[in-house]
């Protein structure tokens, strides 16, 4: 039952979405109707307040760490289905018909809680390929497929496999960011082309 528990525990969190809410809450709209469609800071820096999409990278970090956490307190046997649960409630909210962000926060904050050596690895990807790219997308993957290796590097084989499971997840939601990169075509931070 506990990882059960967990991954309810995970999924409720996750599923709250901050993009949306503070999008709406600030007389921006509805963030699902322009750029991406999506709930995420990225979509969200498009309505061109860079302290709005700040915020939600930081509550949308802070509920997959909020899942692993108390997961860990509660239910430690199972802290790596709230960790999955967290990054599937973000992506599929039942609240938005299953619409969601693509996950980039979320696993960010659920590496910190499963190992914080793993998030700190993952956050200097997901910075220095943003930082020499520009490009939301090519960080957010990059990021998401250094996650298991920093887990295997560092030892951790017991996070591997629901970390290169997100990655997956992670991957194949920017399939279509993908596509652009391979047609030269994906957006920059800041509009560059």
């Amino acid at each position: 039952m506990d990882w059960i528990l967990a991954a309810l525990l995970g999924y409720a969190l996750g599923a709250v979405p901050f993009g949306l809410l503070l999008a709406l809450a600030m007389g921006q709209g509805d963030i699902r109707k322009i750029g991406s469609g999506n709930i995420g800071a990225t979509n969200v820096l498009r309505t061109g307040k860079k302290g709005l999409a700040a915020a939600t990278l930081l509550l949308d970090l802070g509920k997959g760490l909020a899942a692993v956490l108390l997961a860990w307190r509660f239910l430690p046997d199972a802290a790596g289905f709230a960790a999955l649960g967290a990054v599937l409630g973000h992506c599929f909210p039942v609240w938005l018909r299953f619409k969601g962000g693509k996950g980039v926060a979320t696993l960010a904050g659920v590496c910190f809680g499963l190992a914080w050596q793993v998030g700190l690895a993952y956050a200097l990807v997901w910075i220095g390929v943003l930082a020499v790219t520009r490009i939301s997308s090519a960080g957010g993957m990059s990021a998401a497929l250094a996650a298991p290796v920093a887990a295997a590097l560092l030892g951790r084989m017991e996070l591997v496999p629901v970390l290169a499971g997100l990655a997956v997840l992670v991957i194949w939601l920017h399939r279509a960011n993908l596509a652009r990169l391979r047609a030269g075509t994906e957006p920059r931070i800041g509009g560059a082309k």
